[in-house]
């Protein structure tokens, strides 16, 4: 029988961060290198003569960000939870279960899928304010950058249910 591993970025489900702290060992430096694979392959696209001074001048800013946007998203599925309590039936027959499966129900999925946009449009928008003061890149780039990151590392693993 094989084992599956599976790492998460910084969009594990936020019950295991608590319960099991040696995850963020994972997850914090799992998360910068998806971050810095993401940004060098933009740089590269773009055909940028510096990456190592970008990468050099961005990555911990970008990096802290992407935790900022993402905790947008969660705080937002977060929401989804919390609704589900005082709803009760009502909310368990259409979204209650945005919290353990956002295929259960389209409402669920499309919750799920806000949460996912939101954090994408908090990551866009964070990086490109991160990278206005680096002289390195022209405004095309950090655009483009900046568009990569929130597609690539938007936290799409919220789609993944919990049963």
């Amino acid at each position: 029988m094989r084992r599956e591993t599976r790492l998460y970025n910084v969009i594990l489900p936020i019950w295991m961060l608590l319960l099991f702290p040696q995850v963020w060992l994972i997850v914090i430096p799992g998360n910068l290198i998806v971050d810095m694979a993401v940004l060098l392959l933009a740089l590269a696209a773009l055909r940028h003569a510096g990456k190592g001074a970008v990468v050099k001048a961005l990555w911990w800013k970008l990096w802290l960000l992407g935790f900022a946007a993402d905790a947008v998203g969660v705080a937002w599925m977060f929401l989804g939870a919390l609704l589900y309590i005082p709803l009760g039936s009502l909310w368990e027959s259409t979204v209650g279960h945005i919290a353990h499966n956002a295929f259960a129900h389209p409402a669920a999925f499309l919750w799920t899928l806000a949460g996912v946009a939101l954090a994408g449009a908090c990551i866009y928008l964070f990086d490109r304010r991160a990278m206005r003061g680096c002289l390195l890149l022209t405004a095309r780039e950090r655009h483009v950058i900046a568009l990569a990151l929130a597609v690539v590392t938007a936290p799409w693993l919220f789609f993944i249910p919990m049963y």
